[in-house]
């Protein structure tokens, strides 16, 4: 009988050990959501969801989580129909200095195939998501944009540099093949030539040169950056959002298609949007000679 007693406190003893480490797992957990969120800064304003990239002290080079992060938001943007814009810009001195490879998933032994698999599912992924983003996605260069982070930069729809801001191919410093689309992207944007020129050298090119070579829309001054991006984004926000998404998706096609294709392509959009709420508005407007308001349906 003197036992009886010991037994439930035996058996409680357990039980009170679990909870414990569930709660502290569960607030580790927390704390570690917390400071992968911290990575990417959200806001949405008037229509325009900022992304802002924060690593600061590393030239917001992208981590893995840090990746995930922003190809979600950017997914989010598109299925939010109360988003109508997107900025990607950064914190500190640095746009994005490229990929950080350190804190991803552990690897294991390297076969054939690891790396392609890598790229694909990483940097090009990321590329993917602002290409097909259904929101214009504007890109607030704040300064140095190197590697992924230049890709970063020029897959987005509109790009305004700060005049501090630089772009380099840096991988032929490294002795790598660029990734993250920049082949891809730079001959369609400045032309075999000219791309063929910044990545064999690796040379860090200003705002005001990436300007003149067609690579960014406009140069501000550093402390006019957030103010230009943000006028521009709210001038979007108030258009014809599915206008915009579908005209988007035809300019990107374009350079891949044969003209067959990019106007049956046309056509179709065409016929998708009219059928939204804010073209039917835009005409109504016309005939009654007075300014649209767009709802972005």
């Amino acid at each position: 009988m003197p036992d009886e007693p010991a037994g439930p406190a035996t058996r409680a003893e357990p039980v009170d050990t679990v909870d414990t480490v569930d709660t502290v797992d569960t607030a580790d957990a927390a704390d570690a959501a917390d400071a992968a969120d911290s990575l990417i800064l959200h806001a949405t304003d008037n229509g325009v969801s900022w992304l802002t990239l924060n690593r600061p002290d590393a030239m917001n080079a992208v981590t893995w989580d840090q990746r995930e992060r922003l190809i979600g938001r950017l997914a989010d943007a598109s299925a939010d129909p109360d988003v109508r814009a997107v900025v990607l810009t950064a914190t500190g001195k640095g746009f994005c200095a490229g990929a950080d490879l350190r804190g991803g998933p552990p690897a294991g032994e390297r076969v054939a195939g690891d790396v392609a698999r890598m790229i694909r599912g990483g940097a090009q992924r990321l590329i993917t998501a602002v290409l097909d983003c259904e929101k214009p996605v504007i890109a607030a260069v704040n300064g140095t944009a190197a590697g992924l982070g230049a890709h970063l930069a020029l897959a987005c729809d509109l790009v305004l540099a700060a005049e501090s801001a630089r772009f380099i191919e840096v991988f032929v410093r490294r002795g790598l093949v660029p990734d993250g689309g920049g082949a891809y992207l730079l001959p369609r944007l400045i032309g075999p030539q000219r791309a063929k020129e910044l990545m064999f050298f690796g040379d860090a090119l200003s705002a005001a040169e990436a300007e003149r070579l067609g690579l960014v829309n406009r140069v501000v001054p550093d402390g006019e950056l957030a103010k230009t991006a943000r006028e521009w984004a709210e001038r979007l926000a108030a258009g014809p959002t599915r206008a915009l998404a579908l005209t988007k998706q035809l300019v990107n096609a374009s350079l891949d298609s044969d003209r067959s294709a990019a106007f049956a392509a046309e056509a179709t959009a065409q016929e998708i949007n009219m059928t939204t709420a804010d073209a039917q508005e835009g005409v109504a407007s016309f005939v009654a000679r007075r300014r649209p308001e767009f709802r972005g349906r």
